[in-house]
């Protein structure tokens, strides 16, 4: 699937987003290496430490069905920009797909920008630091 059309899904998950307390709605779609794609995003909750980010909805949702590998991620906010994702959905990332790329779209430059999950999360934990 192509990078725009991935984007296109990223900005319709973003229509439910529940970001009431933030105002900072979140919007990904994941695909996966079997050509699948999952959308996610952000809920919030009073208890802000129950709240959980787009990517995790995604990556939890795919994990879920038995997927287990990815090959890319578009995050966009509210205004269809890029988003980077926070240190715990790197994490999250890194867990099942240390090579993904991440799509940010730069709306000045009219482009995506691409980052791989392992460079943006250096020395991340995995399978083999938990030995």
């Amino acid at each position: 699937m192509d990078n725009k059309k991935l984007y296109e899904l990223a900005l319709k998950a973003l229509e439910n987003s529940y970001s009431p307390y933030s105002n900072f709605p979140v919007g990904v779609a994941l695909l996966t290496k079997n050509g699948k794609v999952y959308l996610g995003t952000n809920i919030e909750n009073a208890s802000y430490g129950l709240t959980i980010c787009a990517e995790r909805v995604a990556i939890f949702k795919a994990v879920s069905e038995g997927e287990r590998e990815f090959s890319k991620i578009v995050i966009v906010g509210k205004d269809g920009s890029g988003v980077p994702p926070c240190g715990a959905c790197r994490q999250v990332m890194f867990e099942f797909s240390p090579d993904m790329e991440i799509l940010l779209y730069d709306k000045e430059k009219g482009k995506f920008m691409t980052y791989r999950v392992k460079d943006i999360l250096p020395l991340g934990f995995d399978l083999e630091a938990n030995k």
